[in-house]
C-alpha cells in the first residue's frame, strides 16, 4: 500500500520553480486584509526604528557615566526605559497583528483549496491518493501560517534592522564599517550554495510527508479487511519505512541548515571581535569615544544577528515556498471535466429520459482498455431498465457516465434530449438520486445521513422515508434512534443496514431519475422484499435504471439491458431473453436452477 519511492506528482515543475517566488501566490489571499497588512508593516517599522535608536541612548549614558550631577545621567536611563517600553508595546502589537493575519490567510488558502478539489472530478483522485490531498491541506498550510505569522515578519524586520543598523554604523565609524562589509561575501556564498540544497531537501521532506499520510489514510480506512487477513504487520511496516525515509529527509534537511547556521554565524561574529579589536585600539588612542565604541559594537551585533536570523529565516521561506507551490498545483490543477462557459438549462419539469449515442469510452486510467464501445441506448422517461453482465462489462461505467464523472471518448450522453456536457453540473445531478453498491455513510447521526438526500426535508419526511427504505425498524432501536451518531463511514453499522440508509437517502431525494448500482445486494431475503416495493412503488413515477447481478431484482423490469465487454449484446425483457438464448439464458439458468435464488 505504501509508496517505495517520493511521489512524483508535480515535482518535476517544483524543481524548476522560481525559488522564494512561489510565495508570492500568497498575495492574492492576503489583498483582503490590506489594512491588516498596512497597521502590521506600521507595527514593523514602529519597532525596528526603535531597536536602532535604543543603542544612541546607550552610547550617551556610557559617555556621560562619570557626569558630575547625574542629571544628565538620569535622564538618559529614563529615555532608555521609555524605548525599551515603548518597544515592548510594539513587538506585542506586531505579533497580534502577523498572527492574526496569517490565521486568517491560512484558514481561505485550506477552504479555497478545499472548495477546489471537493469539485474536481473522479479523474483527478486517479493519480493522486486522497492522504496526500489531506497532507497539502493541513501540514502545507501548518507552514504557511509559520511563515506568514512569523518567519516573514522577522525576515522584514531584520532587513529594516541590517539596513538601519548599516547606515547607522557608517554614521558612527565609516573605517569600522568598511572592514564589517568585507564579511558579507564570505557569509553570502554559504547562504546561496546550502541553501538551493537546502531547498531541494525541504521539498523532498514534504513529499514523504505527504506519501505518509496517504500510507496510514489508505490503511486506517480499511482497517477491518487489514486486519481480516491479519496484514497489520505488513501495513505497519509499510507506514514505518515510508515514515522513516520522512525522518531521513527530515535529518538531511536539519544537518544543511545547522551547517548553513554554524557557518554564517561563526563567519559574522569572528568578524565583530576583529572589528572589536581595532576598535579598541581607536579608543586607547583618542580617536573613537568608548560611547561610540559601544554604540558601534551594538550595532553591529543587531546586523550581524539579523544576518543570522535571515539565513534561518531562509530556510523556513524556503519550505514555505515547498508549500505554497504544493497548493498551488492544487488550485490550479486542470479537471478534464468542465462545466461550459454558457450553460444550457435543462427544461422544466425534468422528464428523466436518458440517451446514449454512439458512446465509446475507456478510463484515463487504462486508456488501452475498453469499458464501453459504440453503446446506444434510449431509456424513456418513467422506463425502469435493468443493466445485467458479468463484471467488467461496463454496466457500473453507464451510471457513472449519466452523472458525468467522465466524459465519453466519443458520442454524447444525454438528459431530456440536451448533451450534458453542454449542462453545468449540479443543473442536471440535482436530478439524480444515487444508491451506490458501497454506500456511504458519513460519520452523524443516523437523520443527518438520511438527509443529504435533501438539506431540507423535515424530521416526518426523513422517517417516512426511511420507513419506505425498511430503515425505520432497526433505527429505532439505535440507543438515540435517529439521533444516533453512527460513527465514521457508519462503523456501527451493518452492510445492509448501510445499505438501506442509502436507500432512504435517495427516496428522500424524490429525483425524476433514479440510479440503483448493486442497492440490494447487502440485504437479507426480508429485507430485500421490502425494500423491493418501495422501489417498484418508487419507480413508478421515475426513470430507473437498475444495475444487479441478481436476476431475480430486476425480474419485473420494463426492459432488460444485457452487456459483455462494453457492448449491449441483447434487449427484452426476462421471458422474451430466456426464450432467445444466449448470454442472459445462461446466467439465469445458473441462478435460478436448483432454487439457488427463490422468485
Amino acid at each position: 500500500m505504501a509508496r517505495e519511492t517520493a511521489p512524483a506528482t508535480g515535482q518535476d515543475e517544483r524543481e524548476k520553480s522560481k525559488r522564494l517566488g512561489s510565495l508570492g501566490s500568497l498575495w492574492p489571499f492576503m489583498l483582503p486584509y490590506r489594512r491588516l497588512v498596512t497597521l502590521a508593516l506600521l507595527a514593523l517599522v514602529l519597532t525596528a526604528s526603535v531597536s536602532l535608536v535604543l543603542p544612541l541612548a546607550v552610547r550617551r549614558v556610557v559617555d556621560n557615566f562619570e557626569d558630575g550631577s547625574g542629571a544628565l545621567l538620569n535622564q538618559y536611563f529614563g529615555a532608555a526605559l521609555a524605548i525599551t517600553a515603548l518597544l515592548a508595546a510594539g513587538t506585542a502589537l506586531r505579533y497580534a497583528l502577523v498572527t492574526r493575519l496569517g490565521e486568517r490567510v491560512v484558514a481561505d488558502i485550506r477552504k479555497a483549496v478545499f472548495d477546489r478539489v471537493i469539485g474536481l472530478s473522479p479523474v483527478f483522485y486517479e493519480r493522486i491518493m486522497t492522504g496526500e490531498v489531506l497532507s497539502r491541506i493541513t501540514t502545507d498550510t501548518t507552514l504557511i501560517l509559520s511563515v506568514i505569522g512569523s518567519s516573514v515578519s522577522i525576515a522584514l524586520r531584520n532587513v529594516l534592522i541590517f539596513a538601519g543598523g548599516l547606515v547607522l554604523m557608517l554614521f558612527t565609524s565609516w573605517k569600522l564599517t568598511l572592514m564589517v562589509l568585507l564579511i558579507v561575501p564570505a557569509v553570502v556564498v554559504p547562504i546561496l550554495t546550502l541553501g538551493r540544497k537546502l531547498r531541494k531537501l525541504s521539498r523532498e521532506n514534504q513529499d514523504w510527508i505527504a506519501a505518509s499520510s496517504g500510507s496510514a489514510s489508505e490503511a486506517l480506512s480499511s482497517v477491518q479487511t487489514v486486519q481480516a487477513f491479519t496484514h497489520e504487520s505488513m501495513s505497519r511496516a509499510a507506514f514505518a519505512d515510508v515514515t522513516e525515509k520522512s525522518y531521513d529527509a527530515a535529518q538531511r534537511r536539519i544537518w544543511t541548515r545547522a551547517l548553513m547556521t554554524a557557518i554564517v554565524i561563526f563567519l559574522v561574529f569572528t568578524g565583530i571581535v576583529g572589528v572589536l579589536w581595532i576598535g579598541a585600539w581607536d579608543v586607547r588612542a583618542g580617536s573613537m569615544t568608548a560611547g561610540a565604541l559601544v554604540q558601534f559594537v551594538i550595532y553591529a551585533v543587531m546586523v550581524a544577528g539579523s544576518v543570522a536570523a535571515l539565513s534561518e529565516v531562509f530556510g523556513e521561506l524556503q519550505r514555505a515556498a515547498g508549500a505554497t507551490e504544493r497548493l498551488v498545483e492544487l488550485l490550479h490543477t486542470e479537471d478534464p471535466i468542465k462545466d461550459p462557459q454558457s450553460p444550457a438549462v435543462l427544461p422544466t419539469p425534468v422528464r428523466g429520459e436518458i440517451s446514449f449515442e454512439g458512446v465509446s469510452f475507456a478510463y484515463p486510467a487504462r486508456p488501452d482498455v475498453s469499458a464501453l464501445d459504440n453503446v446506444t441506448l434510449q431509456i424513456r422517461a418513467g422506463e425502469t431498465i435493468a443493466l445485467v453482465g458479468p463484471s467488467g462489462a461496463g454496466k457500473t461505467t453507464i451510471i457513472q457516465l449519466i452523472q458525468r464523472f467522465y466524459d465519453p471518448d466519443e458520442g454524447s450522453v444525454r438528459m431530456d434530449g440536451m448533451s450534458l456536457a453542454d449542462l453545468k453540473r449540479d443543473n442536471f445531478r440535482r436530478h439524480i438520486a444515487l444508491v451506490p453498491q458501497d454506500p456511504v455513510i458519513f460519520a452523524a447521526s443516523a437523520r443527518e445521513n438520511i438527509r443529504f438526500g435533501r438539506p431540507d426535508a423535515t424530521d416526518a419526511e426523513i422517517e417516512a422515508a426511511a420507513q419506505a427504505a425498511a430503515a425505520s425498524e432497526f433505527i429505532d432501536r439505535l440507543p438515540e434512534g435517529y439521533d444516533t451518531w453512527l460513527g465514521e463511514r457508519g462503523v456501527m453499522l451493518s452492510g445492509g443496514q448501510k445499505q438501506r440508509i442509502a436507500i432512504a437517502r435517495a427516496i428522500l431525494r424524490d429525483s425524476p431519475v433514479l440510479l440503483l448500482d448493486e442497492a440490494t445486494s447487502a440485504l437479507d431475503a426480508e429485507s430485500e422484499r421490502a425494500v423491493q416495493r418501495a422501489v417498484d412503488e418508487l419507480a413508478r413515477t421515475r426513470t430507473t435504471i437498475i444495475v444487479a447481478h441478481r436476476l431475480a431484482t430486476v425480474k419485473k423490469a420494463d426492459r432488460i439491458v444485457v452487456m459483455d465487454q462494453g457492448r449491449i449484446v441483447a434487449t427484452g425483457t426476462h421471458d422474451v431473453l430466456v426464450a432467445e438464448g444466449g448470454l442472459y439464458a445462461r446466467l439465469a439458468r445458473l441462478q435460478f436452477t436448483d432454487g439457488m435464488v427463490a422468485e
